[in-house]
C-alpha cells in the first residue's frame, strides 16, 4: 500500500487570495501594518514561517504565543474570506485524483503548510475534505504542528502508521506537491516525490531540484504511470 500525502495550495486548489487577505487583515488590525505580505513569497512555505516573515517587517521576532494567537484569528478570518472568494478553484485533475484514490481504498493524507483548520476550511470549500477525513480525523502533518516541512512529512507518516495500523517505509510514501520546498521535504525524509508545475514553478525547475516525477498538472499525472505505484494505472476516462 502506498501512502499518498498531498500538499494543498497550488497542488489541490487555489484560494483566490483568500488566505493572503485574511492574514494581512488580522496582522493590520493587531499591529497596524498594511500589506504585510508584500514581497513575501508564500509558495511552499508554512503558515508559521509566513507569520515570522511578516514580523520581520516590524523589526523583531515573533513570540510563540503571538504566532499562535495570529493563526487562530487568521483561521476565523479565512472562513469568511474563503466562502466569498470569487477566484477560488480546484486545480486540474484534483477532484479526479482524490476521488479515484479514495474509491480504491488508498491511504490518503496531507502534508501542508496550512494549519489543520486552515486546510479544512479550504478543502471543504472545494468538496475534498471528506476524502481526507472520512471519520472527521485527518491523517497529515500541518503548519499548526511545525514550521518545517520535512517535519510535517514525518508527522504525517507517523500518524498514518498509528491510525492505519501498519508501517510505511519511505519507499511506500508518495508526496505530491508543487514547489521546491515540497521536493526538499520529501527528499529529506526519503520518500518518493511527484511535483506539479501548478504553483508557479516550471517543469524544468522542479526536475532540477530533484523531484522523482514531474507533471504539468494532476490531470497529466492521472493519465501517466505515476498514479499506479500500488494500485495500477489511474485514468480519467
Amino acid at each position: 500500500m502506498t501512502l499518498y500525502l498531498f500538499d494543498v495550495d497550488g497542488t489541490l486548489l487555489l484560494s483566490g487570495g483568500a488566505g493572503k487577505r485574511a492574514l494581512e487583515q488580522v496582522f493590520h488590525d493587531r499591529y497596524g501594518l498594511a500589506d504585510a505580505m508584500a514581497d513575501i513569497r508564500p509558495n511552499g512555505r508554512t503558515d508559521p514561517w509566513i507569520v515570522e516573515a511578516m514580523f520581520q517587517k516590524l523589526g523583531r521576532k515573533a513570540e510563540e504565543a503571538e504566532i499562535a494567537w495570529l493563526l487562530g484569528e487568521y483561521e476565523r478570518a479565512l472562513a469568511a474570506e474563503i466562502e466569498h472568494s470569487p477566484n477560488f478553484r480546484l486545480m486540474p485533475g484534483a477532484r479526479e485524483a482524490v476521488v479515484q484514490l479514495a474509491d480504491r481504498g488508498a491511504a490518503l493524507g496531507l502534508a501542508t503548510g496550512n494549519t489543520l483548520e486552515g486546510a479544512r476550511i479550504k478543502l471543504e470549500r472545494g468538496g475534498l475534505w471528506r476524502y481526507f477525513a472520512p471519520d472527521g480525523r485527518p491523517i497529515g502533518g500541518f503548519g499548526s504542528d511545525s514550521g518545517d516541512r520535512a517535519t510535517l512529512v514525518r508527522l504525517a507518516i507517523e500518524r498514518a502508521q498509528e491510525r492505519l495500523g501498519r508501517r510505511f517505509a519511505p519507499a511506500d510514501v508518495l508526496v505530491i506537491g508543487d514547489t521546491p520546498h515540497d521536493v526538499a521535504a520529501a527528499r529529506a525524509v526519503g520518500t518518493r516525490m511527484v511535483a506539479l508545475a501548478t504553483g508557479g514553478h516550471s517543469v524544468e525547475e522542479l526536475r532540477a531540484c530533484g523531484a522523482h516525477e514531474v507533471y504539468a498538472t494532476l490531470s497529466d499525472w492521472l493519465a501517466g504511470p505515476g498514479a499506479g505505484l500500488s494500485h495500477g494505472p489511474i485514468r480519467t476516462s
